[in-house]
């Protein structure tokens, strides 16, 4: 197999993937498990769920503008959507980030306010620079006053980057021949003390599933009425990092709902007046 043209490893939506110049074949693995293609430079990549796992916060990054900084400053108050990406990613990454961005545009929620946003290059051959570049493309993208608070660009050396990704349950590898790298899509919310919350597959994430995603992580500090009683009628599934309508759940609501109506009727039919009853 000629790696300098495999484009995309996919794996239910989710899976293994190469990004390169021009996509040509596509493969499909399951989601959440190492790659099964024969070629052995592709073995065990993916994405493993490590829900409820705590990141290592004191891992040391640098951010945009060159400074040395902690994953924990961008932790304690909200949640955190977490974008392990290249920046120099021909295809891949830049329909991650642009997913990303397309699907917190329609979320009500403030970045910086709500939520912040982390990419995370895996390359450590990338430095600032390249950082600030891509921070200023998609915050144009992105298009809100004052949403440079919430988006954050940050690379690291190779360790530092590698206890991560790790953690992240983020598997990927660099393909000598192509000077690329193979990796999964997807991207994680964590809640606001560094816990794995949820994990988001592919490179378009459906913003009624981003906006379930922050309100759970949140532990219902974002969010309305109405979000709670979507997360009571939706359930989380692993498996393909969607929200799906939870029957039982409905079900339970519904004979609630029944019961309230039939106590109300008796209710009023208790309170009629003799003349109206007589009538």
């Amino acid at each position: 197999m000629n790696l300098g043209r495999l484009a995309v490893l996919l794996a239910a939506g989710a899976g293994a993937l190469v990004a390169q110049r021009p996509p040509s074949n596509f493969f499909r693995e399951p989601v959440g498990r190492p790659s099964t293609m024969k070629d052995p430079q592709l073995e065990g990549i993916g994405i493993e769920q490590r829900l409820n796992a705590a990141l290592p916060l004191d891992l040391e990054f640098r951010d945009e503008n060159g400074a040395t900084v902690t994953l924990r400053r961008y932790f304690g108050a909200r949640p955190v959507v977490i974008a392990p990406v290249y920046f120099e990613c021909p295809m891949l990454c830049t329909q991650i980030l642009n997913g990303l961005v397309s699907s917190l545009k329609a979320v009500t929620f403030v970045s910086g306010e709500d939520f912040d946003v982390i990419a995370v290059s895996f390359d450590p051959a990338e430095g600032p620079e390249l950082a600030r570049k891509k921070k200023n493309t998609y915050l144009t993208r992105f298009g809100r006053k004052g949403a440079e608070r919430g988006w954050h660009f940050l690379t690291g050396d190779e360790a530092n980057i590698k206890t991560l990704m790790d953690a992240l349950g983020f598997r990927y590898k660099y393909i000598p021949e192509s000077k690329q790298f193979a990796h999964a899509s997807g991207v994680m919310v964590a809640t606001p003390d560094g816990k794995l919350s949820r994990y988001l597959y592919g490179v378009e994430y459906e913003p009624r599933h981003m906006r379930l995603a922050l309100v759970e992580a949140s532990q219902g500090k974002i969010g309305s009425p109405v979000d709670q009683f979507l997360l009571f009628c939706y359930h989380y599934d692993p498996a393909t990092g969607k929200y799906s309508a939870a029957a039982l759940n409905i079900i339970r609501l519904l004979g609630v709902l029944t019961l309230v109506a039939l106590f109300s009727f008796i209710f009023l039919s208790a309170r009629r007046s003799p003349a109206q009853k007589t009538a």
